[in-house]
């Protein structure tokens, strides 16, 4: 072995294919890799043009620009940790990029890139051609041009010209695009957009959630009390997580992960199944800086994704799967509370009351379906009342009683006593109130009682006031002479001595629970055999 023989490493061009033609095929990564560019060089500015005629995309930042070494040390070195071989910016910015590989997102977009940069009183122009890198032999060396310029002006200027993209720019849909990927929360630093010189768009954190109807929100790290679950870094974690009242389109479902205000993973629920309508209702953002500190580098080149097989991440992917499952269970109370809600206010029903004055094994069944209407349908509104009305005409207040079936008449004078389950008072002003009705009817004053009940009904029907029937069949007079025994019956058999006597003389040896619903139903069909009468209903 000679002694001027080395090892070498070399390279070949097409490796520059694959990191940056195949990994930035679209525009919105490529051009993220540009603000971030310019967020790193302490910029306050980002500009992006987008040009339709002639086709070009323009990034313009005011940072602190490049020397003609620093292009050659850093902007034109494939491959090197910005954080490891730099001190800290002027401006305190953790830089967000540490592979060295951002400028190659530019020929995944464009065979042709312009760079103007300017610092320290000289700006330094220079192209970088996608042809005559690939049939390079050895190192690449582009065209410059060196101009002096004032020393107050500073920045860069990236131009890509010759798009693969022939359509033209949309310049809400890229603004929508590009805010996915960041999620600065610096007071100074703005993105703005610019289509063919028109009026510019601001780029905020906010833009990317704007079409959202958000109806919950939940924020953090003080939520992370709706559970249990403990993980050593759960203190900083920041964000937002939220729910809409419709289920949101795909691509806007999920919660993405950002580091140091970059996107490093896309939106999604860490492993939980999305088997649940719950995961059709939320998005939102977690910032989980400290990833970006760690020794081992857990983020993917393209920021897609991260390395869950890592065991630290493992650990907060577990965390973070029980959140959500307490996210869910809050969610769907917040949700419950809201359409009773709405229901109390359409039909007048609160659910709540109504599936307590039910029993226990009836309630049982009774949520599950009203729950599954409220909670889990897909029904609108004004359906969703609609149902649970007619399930509540179905399975009313008191259903295992007979409550539904009581003449209106009783249930207004013997709805509180009803409630307190005291039946034997129920009765009681039931009675009362039958009398009083007669006598109002039949338009007798001076009797009362068992009188007042004989002189009001009877088979002898034109000289009774009050006809049940026409009173021609001997049927019908049977029904004449019933109405007047069982009015007299419930009057002296029931209503007189429930008056004149005390309650614990009656209750429950006398007349037990059973006896005095069975009263409620006597009189109530007495009332509905009024109402028959060939006169108005009574009120």
């Amino acid at each position: 072995m000679s002694d001027n023989e080395k090892l070498m490493m070399t390279f070949d061009p097409r490796t520059i294919e694959h990191l940056g033609v195949k990994m930035y095929s679209t525009l919105p990564p490529a051009i993220a890799e540009l603000i971030a560019n310019g967020y790193d060089a302490c910029a306050k500015n980002v500009t992006v043009k987008l040009s339709d005629n002639p086709k070009k995309i323009e990034v313009i930042d005011n940072g602190t620009g490049m020397t003609f070494e620093e292009i050659n040390t850093n902007f034109l070195r494939i491959g090197r940790n910005r954080r490891v071989e730099e001190q800290a910016p002027p401006c305190k910015r953790l830089p967000t990029g540490k592979k060295g590989l951002g400028k190659l997102a530019l020929f995944g977009i464009g065979k042709v890139v312009e760079i103007i940069t300017k610092k320290d009183g000289k700006e330094i122009n220079f192209l970088m051609d996608w042809d005559n890198i690939m049939n390079a032999e050895g190192d690449y060396e582009p065209a410059f041009k060196i101009n002096d310029c004032s020393i107050d002006d500073i920045g860069t200027t990236i131009i890509v010209h010759e798009l693969k993209r022939k359509t033209n720019f949309n310049r809400d849909d890229m603004a929508h695009s590009i805010s996915k990927l960041f999620n600065f929360n610096d007071a100074n630093f703005e993105i703005n957009i610019i289509l063919n010189n028109g009026k510019p768009l601001v780029v905020d954190r906010d833009l990317k959630f704007k079409n959202i109807d958000k109806q919950f929100e939940w924020k953090f790290p003080k939520l992370f009390e709706l559970t249990e679950a403990e993980y050593k870094n759960k203190d900083l974690i920041n964000g937002v997580m939220f729910t809409s009242e419709k289920p949101l389109q795909p691509g806007l479902r999920g919660i993405t992960l950002y580091a140091n205000g970059r996107m490093v993973n896309l939106p999604e629920f860490f492993g939980r199944t999305e088997s649940s309508h719950f995961f059709s209702y939320l998005s939102g953002y977690l910032d989980v800086d400290f990833i970006d500190t760690w020794e081992e580098d857990v983020i993917s080149t393209d920021r897609q994704s991260l390395d869950w097989e890592n065991v630290n991440l493992q650990e907060m992917q577990i965390f973070l799967q029980e959140f959500l499952k307490a996210l869910e269970k809050d969610w769907r109370e917040k949700r419950s509370e809201v359409k009773r809600a709405k229901t109390r206010e359409v039909i007048g029903i609160d659910t709540v009351d109504w599936f307590n004055k039910t029993s226990e094994n009836t309630r049982k069944y009774l949520s599950v379906i009203v729950d599954a209407v409220l909670d889990e349908s897909e029904l609108s509104t004004a359906k969703q009342t609609e149902v649970v009305d007619a399930v509540h005409a179905l399975v009313p207040e008191y259903p295992e009683y007979h409550w539904r079936h009581l003449h209106n008449s009783i249930k207004r004078v013997s709805k509180e006593d009803y409630e307190k389950a005291d039946y034997l008072r129920a009765a009681k002003e039931a009675a009362v109130e039958y009398e009083n009705i007669v006598k109002r009817i039949s338009g007798i004053t001076d009797k009362m009682g068992v009188d007042l009940m004989r002189r009001s009904f009877g088979s002898d029907c034109s000289a009774k006031p009050i006809n049940i029937t026409e009173c021609t069949t001997d049927t019908q007079k049977n029904i004449e002479d019933g109405q007047q025994n069982m009015s007299v019956g419930v009057v002296a058999g029931f209503r007189n001595p429930t008056s004149h006597e005390p309650k614990t003389d009656l209750y429950p040896h006398v007349f037990n629970d059973n006896d005095c619903l069975d009263i409620l139903s006597i009189v109530s069909y007495l009332l509905t055999k009024l109402d028959q009468r060939k006169k108005p209903p009574i009120s």
